[in-house]
């Protein structure tokens, strides 16, 4: 195509700016060689400035960062008593509050379980669908903000007393509930035995995790609650009647719950037949405390005269993973990172609350997602740099470029912590991502600047100049000629992954820490690497370095 486009030759045109730029580099880079202790200390600084950034807890941590859907979901737990009536009237109420915001599009609820049998919760589980128009025609007070719209709409839903709500997303909530087992984006659970030991215990680790900054939408999912009507036979009483305890647990049970008489036969299949009292004999603790017994003198006693009669709270549900009962306590997390607030948390905990023998916790949801990851990032990472060097070192036959690349990649990718810590991004799976993509770029840059100048000096190599000067002179030579296709190679890639890293539309949250790490690391490599690299090759370079063939045909 070149040849049938310019048939009569081709000019080459100085781009003034690209010539001042090299003039200017020239001088630079030579300097930075010159004060190598300088260039290296300053780099060495700004590495370790990088590496508390990272792990000294001014970036914070989290999972993935979460994907804005448009839609919040919001739930509302009321006490486990709660029948359907009472449920679907507070469920009307709560969906008119929450409609009354004109940022709200619509609202469908939903009360207790789904149809198909997938979800176990009662009438005291309420669930909303809270629909939300683009954020260009909120209200100017929330800044189009979600979180502070959440914040409003919680304000009014508090004047609700005795009410759980949880605020999520719609896919977010499904996916953190099947992670968990847990309604909620965070849960702790409780193991252990004893119902009410597991209740009063999750109640000590509530407040201790209700005094950490950042935990919001604190609740315990109840499993005691649910009012029992207890039957304690009165031996004595019964003695004295000449009746049996388990002829009074028969009473109870035929009347109350049914007993089999017979069996009925169809074909191969037997139904049992049963048989109870009428409702209106079972249906109020007065009916079921006039239930009478024959006694063997002929009276008829009634239960109220058998046993002691009290409506205590029992067991709501009981709620088993492992082959153990357990407690979850629910949470979330609100203008902090998650890491550090859970870890905080988890600390508080151990420190404040002493579990009793044979219980024990786990922190479930997205932090052990979290710590999964950073397991397998902790393998992938070293797995990849030791990749790299060995391809590194199959095409430069010489540990000591391979190594020299390396290095400068590493001090150079300083610009990806910078760049999160600036624009106040957790480091999570996907900023891990980019800093392999952007290692993966670095490295092509140094491969294009250590392959040039070690030809460079296997073309000079035999001339009268000193070894020292020839290497100073080469390095020089090689990091002004590679300029610009170093810049090329960056400003492309940094470009190209701008619009994704100060992009905040719908959609564009799972992709903005990858590209802000590149963008960033790009960036300070272009700055710092050039510099640096040259510098580190004077530095280690010496007469007896593996270099390529000369090839004196090819023009630089």
């Amino acid at each position: 195509m070149a040849s049938i486009l310019f048939r009569n030759g081709a000019r080459e045109w100085q781009n003034p700016i690209m010539h001042w730029l090299i003039r200017r580099y020239r001088v630079a880079v030579r300097a930075a060689i010159v004060h190598r202790n300088v260039t290296v200390g300053i780099s060495t600084i700004l590495f370790l400035i990088a590496i508390y950034l990272t792990v000294g807890g001014p970036i914070g941590s989290e999972f993935l960062p979460h994907l804005d859907e448009g839609s919040i979901w919001v739930r509302g737990t009321l006490p486990p008593s709660e029948g359907p009536t009472a449920s679907i009237d507070f469920a009307n109420k709560a969906r008119v509050i929450m409609a009354s915001f004109p940022e709200v599009k619509q609202v469908v609820s939903q009360t207790g379980r789904p149809d198909d049998g997938t979800d176990t919760a009662g009438f005291f589980n309420t669930e909303y669908f809270v629909d939300l128009k683009p954020k260009k025609q909120w209200r100017a007070l929330f800044h189009q903000d979600k979180e502070a719209l959440i914040a409003a709409i919680d304000k009014q839903l508090s004047q609700f007393p005795g009410v759980i709500w949880n605020y999520s997303q719609p896919i977010s909530d499904n996916m953190e509930e099947a992670v968990s087992g847990v309604k909620g984006q965070l849960a702790v659970k409780l193991y252990g035995d004893n119902l009410r030991t597991l209740e009063s215990t999750a109640d000590l680790i509530q407040s201790q995790m209700a005094t950490v900054r950042g935990v919001a939408d604190l609740g315990i999912f109840r499993i005691v609650g649910q009012p029992n009507l207890n039957f304690t036979v009165d031996r004595e009483a019964a003695a004295r009647w000449g009746i049996n305890v388990a002829d009074v647990q028969d009473a109870v049970q035929t009347a109350v719950g049914s007993n089999a008489i017979t069996q009925v036969q169809q074909g191969e299949a037997r139904y049992d037949v049963t048989l109870r009292y009428q409702k209106q004999y079972r249906d109020t603790r007065e009916a079921i405390e006039n239930i009478r017994l024959l006694a063997p003198s002929g009276e008829r006693v009634s239960l109220a005269q058998l046993t002691k009669v009290s409506t205590d709270d029992g067991a709501e549900s009981i709620n088993r993973e492992g082959g153990q009962r357990y407690i979850a306590i629910k949470f979330s997390v609100k203008g902090r990172d998650l890491g550090s607030t859970v870890e905080e948390a988890i600390s508080k905990v151990e420190h404040n609350v002493k579990l009793p023998s044979g219980y024990h916790l786990e922190w479930a949801g997205e932090y052990a997602s979290q710590k999964r990851a950073n397991k397998r990032m902790a393998l992938v990472i070293p797995i990849t740099v030791l990749a790299i060097f060995l391809i590194l070192y199959t095409m430069f036959r010489s540990f000591k470029w391979s190594m020299l690349i390396l290095i400068s990649v590493i001090m150079a990718s300083i610009g990806g912590p910078l760049a999160l810590f600036l624009t106040r991004t957790n480091f999570s799976v996907s900023s891990a991502v980019g800093f392999l993509a952007l290692f993966g770029v670095s490295v092509e840059t140094g491969v294009i600047m250590i392959e040039f100048i070690n030809q460079l000096r296997s073309r000079r190599k035999g001339m009268e100049e000193s070894s020292k000067e020839h290497i100073i002179e080469a390095a020089v030579e090689g990091a002004v000629l590679r300029l610009r296709p170093v810049m090329m190679t960056m400003l492309v890639a940094t470009l190209g992954l701008l619009p994704a890293a100060t992009s905040h539309a719908i959609g564009s949250d799972s992709q903005r820490p990858f590209a802000i790490v590149i963008v960033g690391g790009l960036l300070a490599n272009l700055v710092i690497g050039v510099f640096l690299l040259p510098t580190l090759y004077v530095w280690m370079a010496g007469e007896n370095d593996v270099l390529p063939a000369a090839d004196a045909s090819e023009e630089f």
